[in-house]
């Protein structure tokens, strides 16, 4: 059955990401080695990062909560009947640490306004009192759904920092509002620099924060680049004899596509300039469907004869 992630953080299942993030901040800095030197706390520390690592992630959570441990380490059913790669941990809890404090200094904290949860990191500033380097950029992803990509959107997120007063000698915790406008097409990998917003201090440069694109798995479509992929489903009757496939579309119309070929293992149709919009360019990828053929569980003798009769 394996161990149960929620509760190694103190958390139920209904927890948002924000929980998830405050109860690993809690718990790693209670057991970290250079805090806690009683026996079991570096194994604790370990097994913290590892349960983050897998609940910070969209899909890997996902994957937890329908399969638990077991599969998500050693995979899933896939749509080819084997089983998807499991998940393995890196094993290096202190990267975990500091990727999520942006190096060794738990003071920044960053959220996602939204009516509906926060996304919240931590970013690094105060690294030393000798010449003036800037911090190491920290990146943080920003998972858009399908539908924000394809019509665009705002996506505000506030940092809480710290800042140097006015004397140059001390410095106090502010927040800020940073503004992300999200173009229409974005791809995943996309970047969005924000420079010197990390934490002040007298001989520090602040670190430049980046936001990462990256896609939410969505319910009915994959993206490819430019295009979007559909999967629809029809009988072995349709598969042979032509269909209408009725397909929705990110932005809520549904097509109507004949279907006069037979469909057959790896057919695909093509409708062009129905995909996501193209960056700088005034048109769009392309809808590619796929087919999942759904058979018939059983045949009567009458329907083999038949069957027979017209293929033969």
């Amino acid at each position: 059955m394996g161990q149960d992630y929620y509760v190694v953080l103190g958390l139920t299942r209904s927890c948002t990401d924000a929980d998830i993030k405050k109860a690993y901040r809690k718990l790693a800095l209670k057991y970290h080695p250079h805090k806690n030197q009683e026996p079991g706390s570096d194994l604790k520390f370990k097994q913290v990062a590892e349960v983050y690592d897998v609940l910070s992630n969209y899909q890997l959570r996902a994957i937890y909560d329908q399969f638990g441990e077991e599969g998500l380490k050693n995979g899933i059913p896939n749509i080819e009947g084997g089983f998807t790669k499991g998940y393995v941990f890196h094993g290096d809890a202190e990267k975990v640490f500091k990727e999520f404090f942006g190096g060794e200094n738990p003071f920044l904290e960053m959220y996602e306004i939204s009516p509906h949860d926060v996304e919240i990191g931590m970013f690094g500033g105060l690294k030393g009192r000798g010449q003036r380097k800037q911090d190491a950029a920290i990146e943080r992803d920003l998972y858009l759904t399908l539908e924000e990509v394809y019509h665009g959107c705002i996506k505000k997120m506030k940092i809480t920092r710290r800042v140097m007063n006015e004397d140059g000698h001390s410095s106090s915790i502010r927040d800020k509002i940073l503004t992300i406008n999200v173009k229409p097409g974005w791809r995943a990998g996309t970047k969005i620099i924000f420079s010197k917003e990390g934490d002040q201090g007298p001989n520090n440069i602040p670190a430049d924060i980046i936001f990462l694109i990256k896609d939410k798995p969505h319910v009915l479509f994959q993206r490819d680049g430019d295009n979007v992929i559909y999967t629809a489903s029809v009988t072995l009757k349709e598969a042979l004899i032509g269909c209408i496939v009725d397909v929705p579309t990110l932005d809520g119309r549904v097509l109507s596509i004949p279907v006069n070929e037979i469909i057959c293992h790896g057919y695909k149709k093509v409708v062009e300039n129905e995909g996501m919009p193209i960056s700088k360019r005034n048109n769009r990828g392309d809808l590619v469907i796929l087919f999942n053929i759904i058979f018939p569980q059983r045949l009567t003798s009458e329907q083999k004869d038949l069957i027979s009769q017209a293929l033969g």
